[in-house]
């Protein structure tokens, strides 16, 4: 559906009330009665899971499912499959220079980028009363999966050309993968970054901010928007989040929300970080009303917060936490 997104963004930061983005799609899978294995290998499947969350909750935005190692499988890393959890990345891909001097920046015209491209157009032509943001992984958290997470945190210290080389190569996928789910139709994007959550501020920009500030200048546009995640520790990262010119940045629940709302400019939007494991998963929906309750309270004088998830709401989340945390937002935004 064709969306005027910067006028929707307007629309988020004026309401009076408070809206939610969950990143939610796996309670759509069981909802349409589909396995996990069947929403990330069957895009008419992932697209109903993403209309099933629509339907069922008044979301301001649908979300595609987050799966991190879609991209990494693209370029040639081994995935385990299991028929109810996300897939998994078993081994590493490149190992030195040359082995990156090798590496062929995947086609989109086949594999799951292809699926997933697809998935993003069958759902925007489904839900046509709120934007789908369609979602990828970051360029540097796509290079340590390629390179593998503890080996990439020397060699940015030994041999950081190398990585430079290999995010570079990141990136080029990635502009064309955000491209294609403009072209599908998406009306924006969730950059996963959460690797880059190890890293200090300097080495953020370096290796993660620079490269994902390329990606927002080559898609984000009036029908495009760009938001970047980040659930790792993220205090000393605002700022270098903010360079990258994303129109919204969402944190994890181990990031400090207040700090970013006080921090970073009224008109990004800020995205965040009620538990997906510890309580929307593993609490008991008092704790998740209580929570959420809480979170709502503190961040009421910023216009720019919209509540959501601090990260994919996993598979078998209780349907029952999960309304009771759309009910502790209802309850906000009847006072």
């Amino acid at each position: 559906m064709n969306i005027d997104m910067r006028q929707w963004k307007q629309s988020v930061l004026q309401s009076r009330k408070r809206l939610v983005v969950p990143l939610m799609t796996h309670p759509g899978i069981a909802l349409t009665g589909h396995s996990v294995l069947e929403a990330v290998t069957d895009p008419g499947v992932h697209a109903k899971a993403v209309q099933a969350v629509a339907k069922h909750y008044p979301t301001a935005a649908a979300t595609m499912i987050m799966d991190l190692s879609v991209e990494a499988e693209a370029f040639g890393a081994k995935i385990r499959f299991d028929r109810n959890e996300v897939p998994s990345i078993v081994s590493r891909t490149v190992e030195s220079d040359e082995s990156i001097d090798r590496l062929a920046i995947p086609s989109l015209k086949s594999g799951r980028p292809a699926q997933w491209v697809t998935a993003s157009g069958i759902a925007a032509r489904m839900i046509t009363d709120r934007p789908v943001l369609a979602e990828c992984i970051g360029p540097f958290s796509l290079a340590a999966r390629l390179y593998d997470v503890t080996e990439i945190m020397t060699a940015i210290l030994i041999e950081p050309e190398t990585i430079l080389k290999l995010v570079d190569r990141c990136t080029q996928f990635l502009i064309s993968y955000c491209a294609g789910f403009k072209s599908a139709g998406a009306n924006g994007v969730l950059i996963a970054e959460p690797v880059a959550g190890v890293l200090s501020g300097a080495l953020c920009t370096e290796f993660s901010s620079t490269f994902i500030q390329r990606i927002v200048r080559a898609v984000q546009d009036d029908q495009f928007l760009v938001i970047l995640h980040n659930c790792g520790e993220t205090e000393q990262l605002i700022g270098s989040m903010s360079s990258t010119g994303a129109a919204g940045l969402h944190f994890g629940n181990r990031g400090n929300i207040m700090k970013a709302l006080n921090e970073l400019p009224g008109d990004t939007l800020v995205f965040g970080n009620i538990d997906p494991v510890g309580i929307l998963k593993q609490g008991t929906p008092a704790t998740v009303h209580g929570e959420t309750s809480a979170l709502l309270t503190k961040t009421k004088d910023f216009r720019n917060f919209v509540l959501s998830s601090g990260c994919d709401v996993p598979p078998n989340t209780p349907m029952e936490n999960i309304d009771a945390f759309f009910g502790a937002l209802d309850e906000f935004n009847q006072k």
